[in-house]
């Protein structure tokens, strides 16, 4: 099966982050604003909405990948699991420093997540907060659980 590594903060893709490695206590609003734009963009990904998702993700996110090349990576990547189904959160780590990523504030999710044929994925979704401060999808990445 072919995994996706299409983007993760653009010089990290394809490398683990360890979940709950961090500095400190997890600030509870940045993890549940993380969550909410995670979810935002999922259920574009998961609505075939390619290019809208590339549209919404973070800066960084766009700088590494172009939007065409997205949306081939993602519809090559996410094919033969589909359908993805219900997600059940494993963990979220709140980050100021990950590898090969500029300084800033990140959440790392996890997600099992239902895949068709009755197998599972991982879903590995990174929102940082942009420039702007908002909350945006950086890195994503499905793996077999």
């Amino acid at each position: 099966m072919k995994l996706l590594t299409a983007v993760l903060l653009g010089a990290m893709a394809g490398r683990a982050v360890p979940l709950f490695a961090q500095a400190a206590e997890p600030p509870g609003a940045a993890v549940e604003a993380a969550q909410a734009a995670a979810r935002t963009w999922l259920s574009l990904v998961d609505r075939a909405r390619y290019a809208e998702s590339w549209d919404s993700a973070a800066g960084v996110f766009r700088k590494a990948i172009t939007k065409a090349a997205w949306v081939v990576a993602v519809r090559q990547a996410r094919a033969p699991l589909a359908p993805l189904g219900a997600r059940k959160l494993l963990g979220a780590s709140f980050q100021t420093r990950l590898p090969n990523a500029p300084p800033g504030e990140y959440v790392v999710l996890q997600y099992e997540t239902t895949a068709g044929g009755g197998r599972t994925v991982v879903e590995t979704v990174t929102p940082m907060k942009d420039s702007d401060g908002t909350w945006r999808v950086s890195g994503y990445y499905v793996r077999p659980s």
